[in-house]
């Protein structure tokens, strides 16, 4: 029994330090990025900054509140995000609602033909195409109308309506309720953790994507963040070329590499502070369907 409880300990020991070490290397970059954020640029280019800040400074972020095309590309990102998070849902849940139910004729070819378009796609030309030709390009829009559906996530509502009594419904349709009715009174309601995971999954992905604003939005008033610093990436011909600063800033306290990193850290934290108070759902979320019963 002593030599099991010494092994034991000595394998919890080294599995411990060992993800330690692995969580060291996954949080040490974005670690980085935030103290080289707040740290002079002229000092940073020095090098030997690794774990603080040695020359503490805010003019980065000074930079980055000031400048009115940043700010606005916020406004767009907290627009499409909410948006295009809250119509996404709705309509997914809406049409996963339906395919819960086994009655509804064509249910499984429409289930074959939406498995198909989770592998294959019309391809990026085409997708340009045909939104110049509907009219979204350059439209806020295209954040919004093609997110809409998303035939995971809709599998995802199936698997959870399908587990819900069958009673519930009974009983409403017996007091005269719809289906509109049942859905939005009774299904929503009692769907939180699902709509909570499939919300964490669109609003994720609505903020953090970029590739939206520089295939289809052309005009600088209309991109959200992402895009905003893709391109401020993009363009920089290199870490020290300064970009235009505000009035008040001398090109030694701010440099195009510090006010990338100072764009990165404010375009993160506002998703890394809604995930905590979303976990829950998004753990139960994900357990849908894997246990019966």
């Amino acid at each position: 029994m002593r030599k099991y409880t010494r092994g034991k300990s000595t394998t919890d020991i080294f599995i411990t330090i060992l993800m330690v070490f692995v969580c060291f290397i996954a949080l040490y970059p974005v670690f980085y990025t935030v103290i080289v954020s707040f740290n002079n640029s002229e000092d940073t280019l020095r090098g030997g900054v690794y774990f603080w800040p040695r020359a503490f400074t805010l003019e980065s972020y000074k930079t980055v509140f000031q400048d009115k095309s940043i700010i606005k590309a916020f406004g767009i990102t907290i627009m499409r995000t909410l948006i295009g998070t809250v119509a996404s849902v709705l309509f997914t849940s809406m049409v996963g609602y339906a395919f819960s139910k086994k009655h509804i004729w064509g249910n499984r070819v429409y289930m074959i033909i939406g498995t198909i378009t989770m592998f294959f796609s019309g391809g990026l030309i085409p997708t340009f195409i045909l939104f110049k030709n509907i009219g979204l390009y350059d439209n806020f829009l295209v954040y919004v109308i093609p997110s809409l559906f998303n035939f995971y996530n809709m599998i995802i509502f199936v698997a959870f309506f399908r587990e819900l009594p069958v009673g519930l419904e009974e009983s409403a349709k017996l007091d005269g309720a719809n289906d509109l009715v049942i859905f939005v009174r009774i299904i929503l309601p009692l769907s939180m953790p699902v709509v909570a995971t499939i919300a964490l999954f669109n609003g994720v992905w609505q903020w953090n994507d970029y590739f939206t604003g520089v295939m289809y939005i052309n005009n600088a008033d209309l991109q959200p963040i992402q895009t905003f610093l893709y391109r401020i990436v993009a363009s920089a011909s290199a870490s020290k070329a300064v970009v235009s600063l505000p009035a008040g800033i001398s090109a030694q306290q701010v440099s195009s590499q510090s006010v990338r990193l100072a764009t990165m850290v404010v375009t993160t934290l506002p998703i890394v502070c809604v995930y905590p108070f979303l976990q829950k759902y998004f753990v139960k979320g994900m357990l849908i369907g894997s246990i019966k019963g």
